[in-house]
């Protein structure tokens, strides 16, 4: 049974595509009579059936070879694009992962937009995320990872769009757009580059070529730099990392599936091309220095936040600034499991506040607070979520992040500091986030603030057994280090990285020190809180730069462009009124005229052949 849902596991795209299009009658109102609600029921069973098939599927592929599966679609001139997928056991875990948060984050939904009717259009494209990001995880050529990516960008703008009468959504969805779209063009650029260079676009025929391939070490530098700009974006990378933050105007549960495997689509790709991106030192070099800086100025970013999404949403920036680090460094294996631990305790921090956005006035988190004790679960959900992120034994990110670490000691030991950094900067983040929503007295804002649905209790408190049992599923793999190897140093300087962290942040927002807490510098609290000016940045060279050649092209479009045309159309209405008036109604001015313009159209033709000829015979 498992060996035949195995040979069909490629079909499992298919199961979320179909629920997104059976969903999309309601949408425009079509079918009326039942409400939008089926629509949800609809895609919450077309994601069961993917969830099952591939749970069912995986203990196949373990220790098996990868399979490589083949669909003809266009060969022309020399251009082969046919659809490579490769099914082993770890593209079909991702899956898993996959289709088993959009599950829990749809169920979350049907509690979380319970009023709201746009549950077509929601379901419909939370479907297509679904069937792309499966797509993807079994995608083994570039050229369609990119056109996956392309439809997951389109499908990340209607989602943060959905409740598009808002103007602050509008001009989330618009600005989330275009900041992907500009890692984007040169993802393009890299991918259309290295066909010349390799002939082919296979993952797999990629690495068998990189390990002998000799290629002039500017041009190939130029075409992995152009590679890695469409994970900078997809990871919300420095300077690309705004989109993140606008995005968070959608519904909260899309934002479950964005901040924990859409983020992690562009590390997918960074992961696969790898093998290409270590024939250029400079960079991979570029690629640690991204993630380095991404995962320190994130991490500071998320401290001086005060809304409740944005505090996560700038720690999702950092841990995948972890993820370009291993990348760089070719730790892929550690990148992995990173990517793992992390999509699961992030889904469950933002269940955990997801609650809390969907029933309270404000989302500011200096005005909530003493939410222990009417949202205990929630409460609970989130601890583990924070423990489940940070170095904190023996949940996963501790295993994650002694795995990258260890790999690091011997040779970079100044990124060691960074990961231990970053670690604590993270687990002061979150205790801080914890000790204002749910820690002190409640305020005005707090004080009826109950426990939410049971359809947004039941998933988060599922995935928080998925978060605190993920190291015995993992050990069961054989995928965890023993204590014996261990590297003792990292281990004991993550953990005290994070009993640091949550001690120093928890004196502070759990005890009676006056709130808000600001830094003693006025102009570096600011540096912080406003992302280090990053968005005035944008305004004053890329957006005014955008501005001034819309002008300028303009300009052009009204003085050039038409201006030639309302001349020509000016000419042809005073030639036209112009003869109105120099008719006369007689047959033979009409034939004179047409005879002599006729001679002159012939005199001209003909003066090459007679012209020369005549003016010798009058000089």
């Amino acid at each position: 049974m498992s060996q035949y849902l195995l040979e069909t596991v490629w079909l499992v795209p298919c199961y979320a595509l179909i629920g997104g299009l059976l969903a999309v009658p309601w949408s425009p109102g079509i079918i009326r009579r039942t409400g939008p609600r089926p629509a949800g029921y609809v895609n919450l069973i077309m994601t069961f059936f993917s969830f099952l098939h591939v749970v069912l599927s995986f203990p196949a592929t373990w220790h098996q070879p990868a399979k490589e599966v083949f669909i003809p679609w266009l060969s022309t001139a020399g251009l082969d694009l046919t659809i490579n997928l490769e099914v082993s056991s770890i593209s079909v875990g991702a899956i898993i992962v996959i289709t088993g948060l959009n599950f829990l984050a749809q169920v979350f939904a049907v509690g979380y937009m319970e009023m709201d009717w746009g549950w077509g259009r929601f379901f419909s494209l939370l479907g297509l995320f679904e069937a792309g990001l499966c797509a993807l995880a079994l995608c083994n050529n570039l050229f369609f990872s990119y056109v996956i990516l392309e439809i997951l960008t389109l499908g990340t703008y209607l989602l943060v769009g959905l409740w598009f009468s808002q103007p602050l959504v509008v001009t989330g969805a618009r600005d989330a757009f275009l900041t992907k779209r500009v890692g984007d063009l040169f993802l393009l650029m890299g991918v259309l580059g290295l066909w010349p260079l390799a002939g082919t676009w296979s993952f797999t025929d990629l690495a068998e070529w990189a390990a002998t391939a000799n290629v002039d070490p500017t041009i190939i530098t130029l075409v992995c730099l152009a590679l890695i700009a469409g994970p900078m974006g997809k990871c919300a990378q420095f300077p690309l990392h705004l989109w993140l933050d606008e995005a968070m105007e959608g519904p909260v549960p899309s934002t479950i599936l964005r901040n924990s495997v859409v983020v992690a689509t562009g590390a997918w790709i960074l992961i696969k091309l790898q093998p290409v991106f270590s024939l250029s030192p400079l960079v991979s070099s570029a690629m640690v220095a991204i993630g380095a800086v991404t995962a320190i100025c994130g991490s500071l970013i998320a401290i001086a936040q005060i809304d409740v999404k944005r505090c996560l949403s700038y720690s999702v920036s950092a841990y995948m600034g972890l993820v370009f680090i291993a990348v760089g460094t070719q730790q892929d294996e550690a990148a992995l499991l990173l990517v793992l631990t992390h999509a699961l305790a992030s889904a469950l921090l933002v269940m955990s506040t997801g609650g809390i956005v969907w029933n309270s006035v404000t989302q500011d988190v200096t005005q909530l607070g003493g939410l222990w004790s009417r949202r205990p679960i929630s409460g609970l959900a989130f601890i583990v979520g924070t423990l489940g992120l940070i170095g904190f034994p023996p949940l996963g990110s501790f295993w994650a992040l002694v795995k990258l670490a260890d790999g690091l000691w011997g040779t970079h030991p100044w990124l060691v500091g960074i990961i231990i950094t970053v670690n604590l900067l993270t687990a002061f983040s979150l205790t801080r986030e914890f000790g204002l929503i749910f820690g002190g007295k409640p305020k005005q804002m707090s004080e009826r603030s109950p426990e939410v649905l049971w359809l947004m209790v039941l998933p988060m408190v599922i995935l928080m057994g998925f978060v605190l049992h993920l190291p015995l599923v993992l050990q069961s793999l054989s995928l965890l280090p023993s204590w014996a190897d261990l590297n003792k140093d990292v281990a004991l300087l993550l953990i005290w990285s994070s009993i640091f962290g949550c001690s120093i942040s928890g004196v502070i927002y759990l005890g009676n020190i006056p709130k808000p807490v600001r830094l003693p510098w006025q102009g570096l609290q600011n540096l912080l809180a406003y992302d280090f000016y990053t968005p005035k940045l944008y305004k004053i060279t890329i957006i005014f730069g955008v501005a001034q050649l819309s002008k300028f092209a303009d300009m052009v479009d009204r003085f050039v462009v038409d201006g030639i045309v309302n001349f020509v159309g000016l000419f042809s209405l005073l030639g036209g009124e112009g003869l109105k008036y120099s008719t006369s109604g007689q047959t033979q001015f009409y034939a004179f005229t047409v005879l002599l313009g006729v001679g002159v159209l012939g005199a001209w033709v003909t003066w090459p052949f007679w012209g020369g000829q005549f003016l010798n015979l009058v000089f």
